[in-house]
């Protein structure tokens, strides 16, 4: 198996707002499109990849008791998380190493109360 992670989903209850705080802390490009009863806010990659997405739907609710998926926080997430509060969401857990080898990890609540996390080698 190449690689694990192929798609993921977070769940949103206000999709405007949602796509706001994303782009505000990872500083990147979103595309919002309605697809079979959802709303869905698409994580843009380099070249016009799409990766992730937001979605709004009725079956979906934000959690901070779910899986944990961990973005890239680049360089230095230090830099994604001081953007967090300010944009509308939580820090629950402060930049933190795991080991020197493996880098950094911090854990935040979005702005629809999803417990997501950053990871940088720095």
């Amino acid at each position: 198996m190449k690689d694990l992670l192929v798609w993921f989903e977070i769940p949103v209850i206000e999709m405007d707002r949602a796509m706001d705080f994303y782009k505000k802390i990872l500083e990147i490009k979103m595309k919002k499109e309605e697809m079979g009863g959802s709303i869905m806010g698409f994580f843009m990659g380099e070249e016009g990849n799409m990766f992730g997405a937001l979605s709004q739907h009725k079956d979906f609710v934000p959690s901070k008791d779910g899986i944990v998926a961990y973005l890239n926080g680049g360089e230095d997430l230090q830099v994604v998380l001081d953007k967090i509060e300010t944009a509308g969401g939580k820090i629950i857990v402060p930049k933190t190493q795991i080991t020197p080898e493996i880098g950094y990890f911090a854990w935040f609540l979005d702005t629809e109360g999803n417990r997501l996390a950053l990871w940088s080698q720095k």
